[in-house]
């Protein structure tokens, strides 16, 4: 079993203020200062998306993605900033229901954001329409009901899911990046496209042991947010895995260096803390997004 007080300790003993209120929101619902929405929403480009590298000029699919997880985490995806940014995900959708980087980006993106690359762009395309559903949900959970609330994203995240599945193969793995499969059987699960989500989870849930503990812990916070049940024998896998791969002070490895183990430990805290609820917290309602004509790329 998932010790979560030891994960707890670990994120307090070396995480950083945006850490730190990230786990306080995700154990209790708890509001975040506004100095610390302020720290975690800065350096945000004019047209709403995120750079991928400090003080850039040029917003990044993968970065802009990357950020709205952390703000996620704080309940800050109905706030004016998060809102850009899905705004900005949404009209940079091409015509065919993807989307790639910036070309400029081809100099220095990493393989998974080469502009041009169909691995890329599945990825990208996955990964998008993850957080275009998740603010879909959030939008309905933050009530009153309104049809209007969450609808200019309705279209562009169906044309997501339908460009994603159109790629499956028939046993059901997909021509990108491991992190990319369970993206798009989120995004296929919300659109109740349920065969071709449980094919690409069928495939995940084989591959299970031999995952690093951070994607683990990815692909598990992840089916969450969509509501996969729990039961499932893909989430119920990725706790047990989780629990064999805890180091004795509490974290969990990062890929990409130790800097990111706070990450990857509050990434498993998501993906093993008691069921709560993911309507926005920070006191800002969710309102209906507005989205700009879809246009490819420059």
């Amino acid at each position: 079993m998932v010790d979560l007080e030891a994960a707890i300790g670990f994120v307090v003993a070396h995480g950083d203020a945006v850490d730190r209120a990230r786990l306080s929101r995700l154990r209790s619902g708890a509001p975040v200062p506004p100095e610390v929405l302020d720290a975690a929403e800065s350096g945000q480009a004019p047209g709403g998306g995120w750079p991928a590298v400090l003080d850039g000029d040029v917003a990044s699919v993968d970065a802009t993605c990357f950020r709205l997880s952390e703000l996620d985490d704080l309940g800050a995806l109905g706030r004016p900033a998060a809102r850009h940014a899905l705004d900005w995900l949404a009209a940079g959708q091409l015509a065919d229901g993807g989307w790639d980087e910036h070309r400029s980006l081809a100099g220095f993106a990493p393989e998974w954001a080469t502009p041009g690359d169909p691995e890329a762009r599945f990825y990208l395309t996955a990964d998008a329409g993850f957080w275009l559903t998740v603010a879909g949900l959030d939008a309905r959970a933050a009530g009153p009901l309104d049809h209007r609330v969450g609808g200019a994203y309705a279209g562009v995240v169906q044309a997501a899911a339908h460009t994603l599945a159109a790629q499956l193969a028939p046993d059901g793995t997909w021509p990108s990046f491991l992190p990319a499969g369970w993206l798009a059987a989120a995004v296929l699960h919300r659109q109740r496209m349920y065969h071709e989500s449980a094919r690409i989870q069928a495939v995940l849930a084989d591959r299970i042991p031999e995952m690093s503990p951070a994607d683990v812990a990815w692909l598990a916070a992840t089916l969450r947010r969509v509501e996969v049940g729990e039961e499932q024998w893909l989430l119920v896998s990725a706790r047990r895995r989780l629990a064999e791969t805890q180091r004795s002070d509490g974290g969990w490895d990062s890929d990409d260096g130790h800097q990111f183990d706070v990450h990857t430990t509050l990434r498993a805290f998501r993906a093993c803390r008691p069921n709560a609820s993911e309507a926005p917290v920070s006191g800002v309602p969710f309102a209906a997004p507005r989205v700009a004509p879809s246009s490819p790329a420059a």
